[in-house]
């Protein structure tokens, strides 16, 4: 039965702060499949096209038959474990500071043996699940799972690894005024986050939530506007070195185009706030989270963008808004490099329309925001990548899979998503 952990004591000055390190991440090109696969927290094996075999480990050619066509597919995560030992210590530092590392070799049902780490409450013997996660060094790994769930198995130090699970740690929510910034703080806080800050700006301005989050007892609301560098810097100095994750809502959005539009007013609106805003976070907040990324029980793990799913395809009657955020996705993917050396994990939620005032004219269905805070605990439990919320994002990414330019003309000719 795994031991629950307790709240972190305050830091010792005088004892050793860990630094970050990663396990071995040298993958293959065929290997980083399996990275893609766990960004998104599927279990994905390739299939020779030829033959049906199943592959494990990734390769370029069919074990069985040497095709070269091999897609990967979801594969029923099932199995029996046939073979286990505990790493004790090892010359990789990453590794040497964790011992002792349960291993073992999995049999699935679908036919593949294949080697993974261990949950501590699976037995010798025993009936597994099979997850795909992202480890430290942002490269896919396959986890045995009890079948069962047990008692605190999120407590697992192997699972703690390889997720951002809140628990006990301090978080910052950039937008108070966002409609889904109440949902979010109270799925943190009861995921068990130990502190909730919440980024206020025009703090002279009402808002019809406020008293909500000023009355949940673990929040704290805080002044931040992310369209001003000096306020960005300000509350940084206050609480930088405390944010172990940071959730980004901040958002403007308007309906329109670009020509019918007929000025840039909104337009630089939403960039300001989507864009700059966030390289104004993480300029300031950054690196002090960089710094962090092994700082023990609440060390800083990550850092949550909440997009819309039509940064990847652009809405016309949402044209410029759209555009923000693909700019925002972009600019996501520099921060996972940038952040890789400190083992901060970047994760983009991806919605579609939200329930809120400015999508009211959209038909449903809409994300609610009980949704969307639900999608975000779960994604950092599971330590992914990208998250899809609702089913229109699913849908629409799905078809954009299928063939971006094919969704571009779906989404320009009037079909809508």
């Amino acid at each position: 039965m795994t031991t629950p952990i307790a709240p972190p004591p305050k830091k010792n000055p005088q004892t050793r702060a860990r630094s970050p390190s990663q396990p071995e991440k040298a993958r293959s090109r065929a290997a980083l499949g399996l990275t893609a696969a766990a960004a998104e927290g599927r279990f994905m094996l390739q299939c020779c096209t030829e033959c049906g075999t199943l592959q494990y480990p990734p390769r370029d050619a069919c074990q069985r038959c040497l095709g070269i066509d091999l897609q990967w597919q979801d594969v029923p995560p099932s199995g029996k474990l046939i073979a286990e030992t505990t790493v004790r210590t090892s010359t990789n530092v990453y590794f040497r500071e964790r011992t002792p590392w349960r291993v073992g070799t999995v049999l699935l049902d679908a036919g593949p043996s294949i080697m993974c780490h261990l949950h501590g409450d699976v037995e010798r013997g025993a009936r597994v699940t099979l997850v795909n996660r992202l480890d430290r060094s942002g490269r896919g790994v396959i986890l045995a799972m009890p079948t069962t769930p047990t008692p605190h198995m999120e407590d697992d130090p192997i699972v703690r690894e390889l997720s951002c699970d809140p628990k006990f740690r301090r978080i910052l929510i950039t937008d108070a005024r966002n409609e889904n910034t109440v949902a979010l703080a109270r799925a943190l806080a009861d995921a068990g986050a130990s502190a909730i800050f919440v980024g206020e700006s025009e703090s002279w301005r009402p808002y019809p939530h406020r008293d909500q989050l000023a009355d949940m007892p673990k929040v704290s609301i805080l002044p931040l506007d992310v369209t001003d560098i000096r306020s960005v810097n300000e509350l940084c100095g206050e609480i930088g070195g405390k944010v172990d994750i940071l959730v980004n809502n901040a958002r403007f959005m308007r309906p329109g185009g670009i020509m019918d539009r007929g000025d840039t007013v909104f337009a630089r609106e939403e960039f300001e706030v989507n864009v700059l805003g966030l390289m104004r976070l993480a300029q300031t907040f950054g690196p002090a989270m960089r710094g962090r990324g092994a700082d023990g029980t609440n060390s800083a793990v990550a850092w949550v963008n909440l997009l819309s799913v039509y940064a990847y395809s652009n809405m016309p009657a949402f044209g410029s808004f759209s555009a923000s955020n693909a700019a925002a996705m972009s600019a996501s993917q520099c921060l996972r490099a940038e952040f890789a050396p400190g083992c901060i994990r970047v994760m983009n939620v991806y919605a579609g329309p939200t329930d809120d005032e400015w999508h009211q004219p959209l038909p449903p269905p809409k994300v609610a925001p009980s949704a969307l805070a639900k999608a975000v605990v779960a994604g950092l439990r599971d330590g992914l990548e990208d998250v899809y919320v609702g089913d229109v994002a699913k849908d629409f990414i799905e078809r954009w899979r299928q063939g971006p330019k094919v969704l571009e003309l779906e989404m320009t000719s009037g079909g809508g998503a």
